[in-house]
């Protein structure tokens, strides 16, 4: 305890099967536009990425979080050993591995850059809160601002000569974005002076760049009330040789969390003390919800990684655990009091508790890279002037974010809280990672958007794009799997799988009617359960599809060979997912079917009064 050790393990093997066996990412290597990519440059990336991580973001971990950021004069220091791990990160490049390389980066597909995503932040999520977000600011930049805001910032953001933030959230709004007051004031000369008050910005100050560049949300004078009135600004931190706190960007303070204490969550006053100026994202006011969508779309997929990041490593400890915690006897000698004593992943609740952990695992990560291959084959059809074939695969992008930032986020969670209980009163105490693996984790199910906000945005927004079109296409997809594989190993579930398609397919239905009815109130009451039964149905197809690709792979093999097991805990897990979770997605149609109001009809002092 305290000693600067790693205690980060990944799963190479796991990430290779699915980018090149299950998602067959070799199809798109070697033309545009990743024609400088090859399978080879892909699998040395993730094996450097990997050892970079224990060496360099592993043993920090810990101590970040024992030590957290100190607000001192106005100013936070970072943790230690987080300045050299910035720099070394930067230039190594791992934070450029799917970024322009005329900004400074590899140009590779976002499939790999999101593996490599995991394995940084479950060897540090408090670190990497930091680079990401960065990340997500110079993107805006790029797709959003003028030419000569592209020139100033994009490339110090995509290298690490800056950091970035996003401020949304104002202390009397919450989630309620429209209701946001910070102000922004022309000046005459095209720059604005903010005014206002933001809380809750994640790495809103730090000691790891020259200067931070916040994306604000505010309102101009003349703009109307809701999110239509808000517009986006470029505020750096510091004016260009100006010294810290040049442009009156005050950090207020910083919380005290449960969890990723080395990541600074801070107040901001914009306009502290002076003038605070800022310039507009581009040249169109009344535009920054839908610029700001796009970081948070980005940010949302980062926090589905995130829940898969701690969760993998969460459940990497507890199986090494298991394997070397010598405790019991076999339970088929458990009256024997002289029977050695095993390993307790031979205890059957153990084992239970692992493929649990396993199957949550591996199949959350399938769902990522799948909606990172998506947005591969996009770009890849986009450059081959498929028009078509490039709408398909950003329909299923839209639907996908939603679900992998609401259910991997809540399965993180559920999974460090298991791989606490798989290694016991060891587990509670802070000499293995697992506690601190539960407590950074909880957070991602409320930032970037509650999962209730995801679960609004899926049935409120993504399920009716397109007419429709893409959810139709998506169920398609899942039951034409389950029809070619009736007759293989996997035909003890596909009945299933394809009653749990048509669920969806009839909640979706059902929500429709709600709202030509007038029953929204209902649509907000089931939007959280119609999310999980989506997420269920899709990890249990893509389990199940590597399952198929396993099995195929598997009888290829000599019995002697190490991949034989890789490839039956495929089979094993997908199976075992499949079987508890799809009836849940039938059920939950039927528990929707009720129209149970029972939470809006019970009156307020229903719920309990306070004597």
């Amino acid at each position: 305890m305290g000693q600067a050790v790693n205690r980060y393990r990944c799963d190479l093997r796991d990430m290779r099967f699915l980018l090149f066996e299950q998602f067959r990412l070799d199809d798109l290597l070697g033309k545009p536009p990743y024609a400088d990519w090859s399978r080879d440059d892909a699998i040395a990336i993730l094996g450097e990425v990997y050892k970079w991580s224990c060496e360099v973001l592993g043993p920090i971990n810990a101590g970040g979080d024992r030590v957290g950021c100190v607000l001192d004069e106005g100013r936070v220091r970072t943790p230690p050993g987080f300045r050299e791990a910035w720099k070394s990160l930067y230039q190594a490049g791992w934070r450029g591995i799917g970024v322009n390389p005329e900004h400074g980066g590899q140009g590779g597909p976002l499939a790999v850059s999101l593996l490599a995503g995991e394995m940084m932040s479950g060897a540090n999520t408090a670190f990497n809160m930091y680079t990401g977000l960065s990340q997500g600011v110079a993107e805006v930049i790029e797709t959003f601002g003028t030419p000569e805001q592209v020139a100033t910032y994009c490339r110090k953001l995509f290298t690490g000569v800056y950091a970035g933030t996003m401020c949304l959230t104002e202390a009397h709004a919450g989630s309620d974005v429209g209701a946001a007051l910070t102000r922004a004031t022309p000046v005459g000369d095209g720059t604005y002076r903010i005014e206002g008050t933001k809380i809750f910005i994640s790495a809103g100050d730090h000691d790891l760049t020259d200067n931070i560049i916040h994306l604000v949300l505010a309102r101009t004078p003349d703009a109307p009330a809701g999110t239509k009135g808000l517009s986006l600004f470029i505020v750096p931190r510091d004016v260009p040789g100006g010294g810290h706190g040049s442009n009156h960007v005050v950090t207020a303070s910083i919380e005290h969390k449960m969890g990723i204490n080395g990541s600074a969550t801070a107040v901001l006053a914009f306009g502290e003390g002076g003038p605070c100026i800022g310039e507009l994202v581009g040249r169109e006011e009344r535009r920054g919800m839908a610029q700001m969508f796009k970081m948070m779309n980005l940010a949302r997929i980062g926090v589905g990684l995130q829940g898969l990041a701690v969760a993998g490593a969460a459940y990497l400890c507890a199986l090494e655990y298991a394997g070397q915690r010598v405790q019991g006897a076999h339970i088929k000698n458990w009256k024997d009091p002289n029977a050695p004593k095993v390993p307790i992943i031979q205890h059957p609740n153990i084992r239970r508790m692992l493929l649990d952990m396993k199957a949550r695992v591996e199949g959350i990560r399938a769902l990522i890279v799948k909606l990172g291959v998506h947005r591969d084959r996009e770009l890849a059809a986009r450059a081959a002037s498929d028009e078509r074939a490039a709408e398909h695969h950003l329909g299923q992008i839209d639907l996908l974010v939603p679900v992998v930032k609401a259910y991997a986020s809540d399965q993180g969670f559920q999974v460090t809280v298991l791989a606490i209980q798989c290694l016991g009163g060891a587990g509670y105490i802070n000499d293995h990672p697992v506690e601190q693996y539960c407590r950074d984790s909880k957070i991602f199910s409320i930032y970037e958007g509650t999962n209730h906000i995801q679960a609004l945005d899926l049935v409120g927004r993504k399920l009716g794009l397109r007419g429709g079109a893409n959810f139709q296409a998506y169920v398609e997809d899942v039951r034409r799997f389950a029809a070619e594989h009736r007759a293989d190993e996997l035909a003890p579930v596909m009945d299933q799988l394809d009653a749990a398609a048509g669920a969806l397919s009839e909640s979706a239905m059902r929500m429709l009617g709600w709202s030509h009815a007038g029953k929204t109130e209902l649509i907000d009451l089931y939007a959280n359960r119609f999310l999980e039964m989506m997420a269920r149905t899709t990890v249990a197809w893509v389990l199940l599809e590597g399952a198929a690709v396993a099995r195929r792979a598997g009888r290829e093999l000599p019995d002697q060979h190490p991949d034989r097991a890789f490839y039956q805990g495929k089979f094993h897990a997908a199976m075992y997912y499949a079987k508890l979770e799809l009836p849940a997605v039938v059920d939950g149609a039927r528990f929707m079917a009720q129209e149970m109001r029972h939470s809006l009809d019970i009156a307020d002092l229903g719920f309990g009064r306070f004597e």
